[in-house]
């Protein structure tokens, strides 16, 4: 079959294994500046589920699109050292402080700018919220079918998407029609390394910000390969409804935050005899921890 278009939603996202006490803002958002920013895992097994369908439709193409910072470009970036074509950032000063609501509006629009296209995959859910919201609230504002806790695209044939998907006690196959949208589950095969081939030709990829602070040589190199563009788009270029997005547009709101880091004092140790077990349990229900 001819090759499809397939748009990847990632995100880069704060480092949740090193969460300390200055983690959160007081307004209840999360103080990125203080944690290490990874590529989302789940939007990892999302990119090598697209990566797979490349590998077996000629002509395919993969782009990432992800909203945020400048510095989210990095994620772009690593996605086209395994094997994607190319890249968006959606970052605007308007766009800070979206909750899911916000953030599927402003990502909607920017998949509309992108079409056509034939699938639109995405991780199940991001690390610094665990909500599985975008997703699905993307699907519902492009108006698209939607498949969740995709493990496997099973066939790609006749406009039409056959996949597994990873339920609690099981597995379930199911058919969709194109173009779809599709979240994928953590079970999902892990993604690729890097391409070396790949990374060499990918290494100045950048975006119209980031080639501010760039020498008048590198602007050349851009000019004369233009597959190093990363497309930079804001509020304007995608037409967006200010007043959907950022705080403003967020219905979400944090009433009460309470950081619980462990130190060294707070750690017991435990055999495995039933008077240890059960002064433990006692220990958690008293404390309200549990029950």
């Amino acid at each position: 079959m001819k090759g499809l278009k397939i748009i990847v939603l990632a995100k880069q996202v704060p480092d949740t294994r090193n969460v300390g006490r200055d983690a959160m803002k007081a307004d209840g958002t999360v103080n990125r500046a203080a944690l290490p920013a990874i590529f989302n895992p789940e939007d990892l097994n999302a990119l090598e589920l697209a990566l797979r369908i490349k590998d077996t439709n000629e002509g395919t193409t993969v782009t990432v699109l992800t909203m945020g910072p400048g510095r989210a470009a990095e994620i772009i970036r690593e996605a086209m050292y395994r094997g994607a074509d190319k890249g968006v950032l959606l970052t605007d000063k308007k766009f800070a402080g979206s909750d899911t609501l916000a953030t599927s509006y402003a990502l909607s629009l920017a998949v509309k700018k992108l079409a056509p296209y034939d699938l639109v995959i995405a991780g199940r859910q991001a690390i610094d919220g665990d909500t599985a919201q975008v997703g699905p609230q993307v699907a519902e504002k492009l108006g698209l079918p939607q498949v969740t806790y995709a493990e496997e695209i099973l066939s790609v044939r006749k406009g039409r998407v056959t996949i597994k998907r990873r339920l609690e006690r099981g597995v379930e196959t199911v058919e969709a029609p194109m173009p779809l949208v599709l979240t994928v589950h953590s079970s999902a095969p892990a993604c690729r390394s890097r391409n070396a081939r790949y990374t060499i030709k990918y290494r100045h990829a950048r975006t119209l910000g980031e080639l501010q602070d760039t020498s008048e040589d590198y602007l050349q190199l851009r000019k004369d390969r233009p597959y190093l563009t990363i497309d930079e788009w804001g509020v304007s270029d995608v037409g967006a409804d200010v007043d959907q997005l950022g705080l403003s547009g967020s219905p979400t709101k944090v009433r009460k935050i309470e950081n619980v880091v462990f130190t060294g004092r707070d750690s017991k140790v435990i055999s495995g005899s039933e008077n240890d077990i059960e002064a433990l349990m006692k220990e958690l229900i008293d404390s309200h921890t549990i029950g």
